[in-house]
């Protein structure tokens, strides 16, 4: 009986609510992302996300914002005497979730700043400058305990938006897992 009421209890206290999503939507989260570019670039992100506090309406569902502050390690296959080059960014990001922000689902979008401790020189391409714009569209998913995981497939676009030239700019797809907590 006791292990009956016990596992009731986990079982309610694990199923989202209308107050556990509306927390879960306001809360941070940690994640590590993985990206792959042409040519042989790929990088390792460290990140978090810290919500904002707002919210719309829109299409039968809701869209809130979030900052996505992250370093990331991009290597490839250098021009020059490094073959790497670390990448800080801040994204403002907005996310609409379906079924007025109940769904697991979700889409976002954001564009953002970025510094680059070496510029990108590969022997493919080379950036003219160490300060970038980075914008993307991702598709994600929330499960597990009060929806606490995350994974999400985004498409990013990396350039200096004509600030100077060359600007070959650089397209990654990326894969994210995050922790909310």
């Amino acid at each position: 009986m006791l292990l009956a009421t016990f596992g009731a209890s986990v079982a309610v206290a694990q199923t989202p609510t209308a107050a556990t999503q509306a927390d879960l939507a306001l809360a941070k989260s940690v994640y590590v992302q993985g990206s792959w570019a042409e040519h042989g670039t790929d990088g390792a992100t460290l990140g978090m996300t810290l919500p904002w506090q707002w919210r719309r309406d829109l299409w039968n569902g809701e869209v809130r914002g979030h900052w996505d502050a992250y370093v990331t390690r991009l290597s490839f296959d250098g021009a020059r005497d490094y073959n790497h080059t670390w990448l800080i960014g801040l994204v403002p990001t907005l996310r609409w979730r379906p079924d007025a922000g109940r769904s697991p689902w979700f889409v976002e979008a954001g564009i953002g700043v970025t510094y680059m401790s070496d510029r990108y020189v590969t022997v493919h391409k080379e950036f003219s400058t160490s300060f970038n714009f980075a914008s993307h569209l991702g598709l994600g998913y929330n499960f597990g305990a009060q929806r606490a995981h995350e994974m999400q497939v985004r498409y990013e676009h990396l350039s200096n938006a004509g600030i100077d030239h060359p600007n070959p700019g650089e397209n990654t797809l990326q894969l994210r897992y995050a922790y909310h907590f």
